[in-house]
């Protein structure tokens, strides 16, 4: 295990060394999906039953098939035993994620004239049920729970429900029943894994089926949703933590190495580089370090230690700025921070990233709970494709149009061209004469 912080020279780098940087840990999921079908189909035959014996079998939780769901006592005792500041604070953070999402949503319909007598248009409707995961394998997370289901209510989902595997208590986690009420979702239910989305893929006695499932989670369920993308929709999985800090002679090096450790702390599969063209600089981030490490427990260091000595993570030293947002493109982060006294300056240069954080005072971490913008976030370079989850997922849209006679007329003739072309006798006809005045 080093304690040192690897410093990657793009100069000194081939083109496979620098390929090989902008590659991720990814989980191998061959393990998982040649045991996810005996789930899949103890849930899809049994329902609660089997739900009922993973949850002893892989949670170690006392749940029988009679208390799948979490009852309305469960919450209302949440809000009364959590710390009463805890309560506050979800509730603030869910205030501000709330704030975000409404101005992020479309206008329910829009039309516009293309041609006299023709108009078309969007009209934006939400799905109609959508089941959302809150893992617990590392913890309890109801900061997932918050970014899921607010996007998913605001949307206009009417069906919503909450998967999360329950304690060694039997019980759903305090927090979470708080975040899902505060959210807006009544219904929480006591599913893990690759059981979690077989139960909403197919339904159970309890759990009602669902059209999409969302949500991060274990390679259990990764595999499962994989596995089940034809019978449940699902955006694409959210890989292990990745981040660049990215500085320029403006930035405080300290303060970078602080920004630095924040995802690197998740697990010894994140990846996080600090990106900068200042050699100076990397050496003052690597030398400020170790005051940050000994603020932590030995386990988060470990990981943080493990990543950033690692081949996943340390600096990247650029030549200059052109070289440094090149690299970034390429790389497509999950989280970019940008530390400069002229954050908007770099702004212009970057195109693929999936959070862009701007300015010293915009921490990481803020943005990761509280600030609104959602922090499930396309990982592995999907970034130059893929967006943060939003209202959008839980949206879908159809097209509209309206065509008065002067439209009509104008567009028939070449429609009928068109038709007759390409042989469809009927598509022609239907544009003819035939049609009448």
């Amino acid at each position: 295990m080093t304690s040192s912080i690897r410093i990657h020279d793009l100069s000194a780098l081939s083109d496979a060394d620098r390929l090989e940087l902008l590659q991720r840990t990814e989980n191998d999921l061959s393990y998982f999906l040649e045991r996810v079908p005996a789930i899949i189909e103890a849930v899809r035959t049994e329902g609660d039953e089997a739900l009922a014996r993973f949850a002893r079998e892989f949670d170690r939780a006392p749940v029988t098939p009679n208390d799948i769901a979490a009852a309305d006592a469960d919450c209302d005792a949440a809000f009364q035993t959590l710390d009463p500041q805890m309560v506050e604070t979800l509730r603030y953070a869910a205030d501000n994620i709330r704030r975000y999402h409404q101005a992020q949503m479309p206008d329910e319909m829009w039309m516009k004239e293309i041609r006299p007598g023709v108009l078309v248009g969007e009209r934006f409707t939400p799905i109609d049920s959508v089941a959302l995961y809150s893992p617990r394998g590392k913890g309890s997370f109801p900061s997932v729970t918050l970014m899921t289901a607010i996007p998913a209510v605001v949307a206009g989902v009417e069906n919503v429900i909450i998967l999360t595997p329950p304690g060694p208590d039997g019980k759903v986690d305090p927090a979470t029943l708080v975040a899902a009420r505060l959210s807006g979702v009544e219904k929480v239910f006591k599913a893990g894994g690759a059981q979690a989305v077989a139960a909403a893929a197919y339904g159970t006695e309890t759990i009602p089926r669902c059209l999409k499932i969302e949500g991060p989670g274990s390679p259990w369920f990764m595999a499962a949703k994989q596995q089940l993308a034809g019978r449940i929709d699902s955006r694409l999985p959210a890989g292990p933590s990745e981040s660049l800090i990215f500085v320029d002679e403006t930035s405080d090096p300290r303060l970078a190495a602080l920004d630095l450790l924040v995802e690197s702390e998740h697990g010894a599969d994140s990846s996080v580089f600090l990106v900068t063209w200042s050699r100076a600089f990397a050496e003052a981030v690597c030398a400020a370090a170790p005051e940050f490490w000994a603020r932590m427990s030995p386990r988060r260091v470990e990981f943080s230690q493990a990543v950033l000595g690692g081949d996943n993570g340390g600096v990247i030293l650029a030549g200059s700025p052109e070289e440094a947002y090149r690299f970034i493109n390429d790389y497509a982060p999950e989280h970019l921070q940008i530390l400069s006294k002229t954050p908007f300056a770099h702004l212009t240069y970057i195109r693929n990233a999936s959070e862009i954080l701007l300015g010293e005072e915009t921490a990481g971490a803020i943005a990761n709970y509280m600030m609104g913008p959602n922090c499930v976030l396309p990982t592995s370079g999907a970034a130059k494709v893929h967006s943060p989850l939003g209202v959008h997922d839980f949206l879908k849209s159809a097209s509209v149009g309206h065509m008065t006679a002067s439209g009509y007329a104008e567009m028939a003739p070449h429609t009928r061209r068109i038709a007759t072309y390409e042989g469809f006798d009927a598509h022609a006809n239907s544009v003819s004469e035939l049609r009448g005045s």
